[in-house]
């Protein structure tokens, strides 16, 4: 064959072979841009206004809420009860939860009765001389809206005021609605169980400390066990969330209490939160509140990181006030799955004079059991504790399960 021939020959057989591989690769190319839609956008109770306004014509309504309490727009967000109002809604007056309807106040310090300056309406405390809404508090209402973002952590007092809300409706004949709205916290259930004996404001119910359940769902429960005092029931209404599923993310837009300011500091809540019970700072009085750890009498060589608390936002008067706190800095964590005894046995286990470490009565509030600090006390380690949990955990998801709303 001459040269001539063979050179085009093998010039087509390259072009073939060069077509085929780009028609490949082209095909390649479009099965990989493929988009997968991404899920629908969670709406939470207070948006879905056709759900409930119809409900409330011609209703004199009493509302629990505090700076949560908002519907979302394309300006940002409106306050539900500026909602109600501007929709002509009979609003007759407002009832404070822990930090205030604005969310002003300290945690643990008393909320005071006042009028709301921006709409005139009554402010009835339920975190001051009573922290349920008594006869008279009640007395010419037709129903109670109750809508606050929970974080899903039995000693975060939201769960309690609903609970004493509940009660003050079922004993006097008011019907409740709660708007529901997403846990963060809401993926799992995980930490020691409240005892009977040791309930309070800080946990009213034998449940874990995380209990993996929306307000709606926990309203439901303690209606269903008849948990209410006296086992009374409450006239009940749940507005479901749209879209939500106990294993969606959901971020905060609006920071739930003083102390929460981001994600990471509800997703460490679980576990930070009990050293409320004891003497060390979990980052009040800083801008990492709940994000890290440290004490002055805590062993400075176990550590290279500190920190200065000093009173801020949310924290008049923090431990360790002006001290240089010696621990851990856990900004950069993420997602929790669980609620984990480590980091409070590690400071334990740095605390130069144990007698300095616990509350004890605090720390039983908290934790709902006097064994977790005994357990801590002894050596045990996070995962010998978490195991004596786990009866109990098995028993109350099978309560749980009975109420929940969402899969």
């Amino acid at each position: 064959m001459p040269i001539l021939s063979i050179f085009k020959s093998t010039v087509l057989l390259l072009f073939l072979v060069f077509s085929s591989c780009k028609g490949q690769q082209k095909e390649t190319n479009s099965v990989s841009t493929v988009q997968v839609a991404s899920p629908a956008p969670i709406k939470v109770a207070a948006n879905r206004t056709e759900a409930y306004l119809p409900l409330l014509k011609e209703k004199k309504v009493g509302i629990v809420a505090n700076p949560t309490s908002v519907i979302f727009n394309e300006h940002g967000h409106t306050h539900l009860v500026d909602s109600l109002l501007s929709s002509g809604i009979d609003v007759k007056k407002v009832f404070a939860p822990e930090h205030g309807f604005r969310g002003t106040a300290d945690a643990g310090e008393h909320v005071k009765d006042g009028l709301d300056t921006r709409t005139g309406l009554p402010i009835i405390s339920l975190y001051g001389k009573n922290r349920k809404p008594s006869k008279e508090q009640l007395s010419g209402l037709d129903l109670i809206i109750f809508d606050i973002q929970d974080v899903g952590v039995r000693f975060y007092t939201f769960i309690a005021t609903l609970q004493l809300v509940m009660e003050g409706c079922a004993e006097n004949n008011v019907p409740i609605m709660v708007l529901d709205r997403p846990n963060p916290n809401g993926h799992y259930v995980d930490g020691p169980t409240m005892m009977e004996e040791h309930a309070g404001y800080l946990g009213m119910n034998t449940i874990p400390l995380v209990y993996g359940m929306t307000m709606g769902e926990y309203a439901q429960l303690l209606n269903g066990e008849g948990w209410l005092e006296n086992g009374s029931k409450a006239d009940l209404t749940v507005i479901a969330l749209e879209n939500y599923t106990h294993d969606s993310e959901y971020h905060l837009p609006i920071r739930p209490s003083p102390n929460l300011p981001n994600d990471t500091s509800i997703t460490l809540y679980p576990s930070l939160g009990l050293f409320e019970g004891t003497n060390v700072n979990a980052g009040r009085g800083t801008e990492f509140q709940f994000q890290r750890y440290g004490a002055s009498f805590m062993d400075s060589t176990a550590y290279d990181f500190s920190y200065v608390p000093n009173p801020n936002f949310g924290s008049k008067h923090p431990k360790e006030e002006g001290k240089t706190c010696y621990g851990r800095d856990l900004s950069q964590t993420p997602r929790m799955n669980e609620v984990t005894m480590e980091w409070i046995i590690d400071a334990y286990n740095n605390t130069l004079d144990k007698s300095k470490f616990f509350l004890t009565s605090g720390f039983t509030k908290h934790a709902g059991t006097p064994l977790l600090q005994k357990q801590i006390e002894q050596g045990m380690t996070n995962e010998e504790i978490k195991a004596t949990w786990q009866d109990d955990l098995e028993n109350f998801k099978k309560i749980r399960k009975k109420y929940l709303i969402y899969d």
